[in-house]
């Protein structure tokens, strides 16, 4: 069964960067599109990015919160997507997880996704 770890968390002032690893096991990464969510508590898993199965072109979406700050990539071959974040800001603080789908859509819906990892702690802060 598919599962991932989350990594690269941690603390980062604003305007600072951080690189979330999501690393698979179990199966291999490119028969799936890769989202990243994230949540703080007492709101809903939101949406981040999410980038689509290999083969053809490759497409990803972003939040519109993110756009030009997040990049999302994936590595077939070490069997890792990743999350470049840079310019961040304290509302980027939360939970960040990373899951899998048949499709990257541009919805970013949660429920669209299976197999979660545990999350890794992103705190924006000065």
């Amino acid at each position: 069964q598919l599962r991932f770890v989350e990594s690269g968390g941690g603390l980062v002032q604003p305007g600072g960067s951080l690189r979330l690893s999501c690393a698979a096991s179990g199966a291999t990464l490119d028969r799936y599109a890769i989202g990243w969510f994230r949540q703080v508590p007492g709101k809903e898993r939101e949406g981040v990015a999410c980038i689509g199965r290999s083969g053809g072109l490759i497409n990803t979406n972003y939040a519109d919160s993110v756009k030009g700050r997040f990049t999302i990539s994936r590595d077939n071959a070490k069997n890792r997507a990743f999350l470049q974040m840079n310019s961040l800001k304290r509302e980027d603080t939360a939970v960040y997880y990373c899951a899998a789908a048949a499709y990257c859509t541009v919805l970013l819906y949660p429920n669209e996704y299976e197999n979660w990892g545990q999350g890794t702690q992103v705190t924006v802060s000065s």
